[in-house]
Parts: C-alpha cells; sequence; structure tokens
C-alpha cells in the first residue's frame, strides 16, 4: 500500500468517526425526567408563562438527565451508543483505527483489559494482531526454553534478540503494512527489535 494510500485510509477512518460523533443530540418530544417547572416555587405553580418558559429548557436538559440515569450501559461495551464507544476504544488503548465493523469494535472495548494483561508476550502480541486483522499471524523469536540433567549446557534461542512476524491474508494489497507494525509495536516485549509483513495465503497444490 502507498503512502497516498495509507493517507486516504487514515482519512477515511477520520471521517467515519467524525461522522458517528455528531449523531449526539436532542430527541423529538423526549419528557424530562426532572421538570423544572415543578421545582419552581409554589407561586409560579400556575404561571403559564413561567411554565412555558421553562419548559423549553426542559427540552435540553431531558437528554442530559436520560445519559445520567443509564450512565451505567453507556460504559458497558455491548450497549454504549456508537459514537460514545469510539470514546471508550481510544479510552481503554485498544489497537483499532476506527473503520472496523461495530461488532468488532465492542468486542475490542469488552476484551481490553484481558489483553492488556498478556500485552509484551506472545500470546499479547498474537491475540492483538488477530484482533485487528481477523487472522492469526505466524511469529519467529529469538527466544527459547530447554532443560538439562547437566550443568553449563548450551543457551537455547539466539544470542541476538529479534522478532519477525508474519501475515497470511487472500489479499496482501487490502492490508495496510504500516498499521501491521504499528500493532505490533504496542504489542510485542518492548526490548525486541522486529520486523513484519504481509504476504498472500499459499493456495493447494494443484489449484491457482
Amino acid at each position: 500500500m502507498t503512502t497516498t494510500q495509507t493517507a486516504q485510509t487514515a482519512q477515511t477512518a477520520q471521517s467515519a468517526r467524525t461522522t458517528r460523533t455528531t449523531r449526539r443530540g436532542t430527541l423529538p418530544l423526549l419528557p424530562s425526567a426532572h421538570p423544572l417547572g415543578e421545582q419552581l416555587p409554589a407561586v409560579f405553580a400556575d404561571d403559564d408563562f413561567a411554565q412555558r418558559f421553562v419548559s423549553g429548557l426542559d427540552v435540553v436538559l431531558a437528554p442530559v438527565f436520560t445519559v445520567l440515569d443509564c450512565l451505567e450501559a453507556y460504559f458497558t461495551p455491548s450497549l454504549a451508543p456508537e459514537d460514545f464507544l469510539d470514546w471508550l476504544t481510544d479510552w481503554v488503548g485498544t489497537e483499532l483505527d476506527g473503520t472496523e465493523p461495530l461488532w468488532l469494535r465492542r468486542h475490542a472495548v469488552g476484551s481490553a483489559i484481558a489483553l492488556h494483561r498478556v500485552r509484551g508476550t506472545r500470546r499479547g502480541l498474537s491475540a492483538a494482531v488477530e484482533l485487528a486483522f481477523g487472522v492469526r499471524p505466524e511469529m519467529t523469536e529469538s527466544g527459547g526454553a530447554t532443560w538439562s540433567a547437566r550443568p553449563l549446557g548450551p543457551f537455547p534461542g539466539t544470542p541476538r534478540p529479534s522478532l519477525h512476524v508474519t501475515l497470511r491474508v487472500p489479499d496482501p494489497a487490502a492490508v495496510d503494512p504500516h498499521r501491521l507494525r504499528s500493532v505490533v509495536a504496542a504489542a510485542r516485549p518492548a526490548h525486541l527489535p522486529f520486523t513484519a509483513e504481509v504476504v498472500a495465503t499459499s493456495s493447494p497444490e494443484g489449484t491457482q
């Protein structure tokens, strides 16, 4: 993917997020849970002008009261409004770019805590890449583990730290390699230098 295509993808993601964040507002005929007219001194209870004046403010405050009454749902990934969910994805540090389908964004927010607990591990890196691209990556690293009945045995792995991540997809041109590197950089063990590549899925023999 070229630099121009990458910029266009980022611009599309930002436009989609901006469109979603402009949906918040008042709802027609939404009643206020706490009408201001009922809170006025008794002398204004039968004052038609005073009641009509504050009823206009009820239209503005009704959505605020509704949000506060349902605040718990706003922080529940499966129930949060779509525009608020986009804010949650940034708040919990998900590796998303804003163009993913709604169900995936909800899943990412819901699983963010579990992913942060394994961040910097092989399991955490694999889960982060799979969440972002829908494909489990192949990983080759320099580390290793072994055991020996005798002391002074050879160390496992290689002395030079390294990490290589390969993402196999049917159409490599549809995957932004810069985003893959960004996801890997955020979820890898901090001390490991890394490389990442996107390659085509190998076809079975005899097929094209």
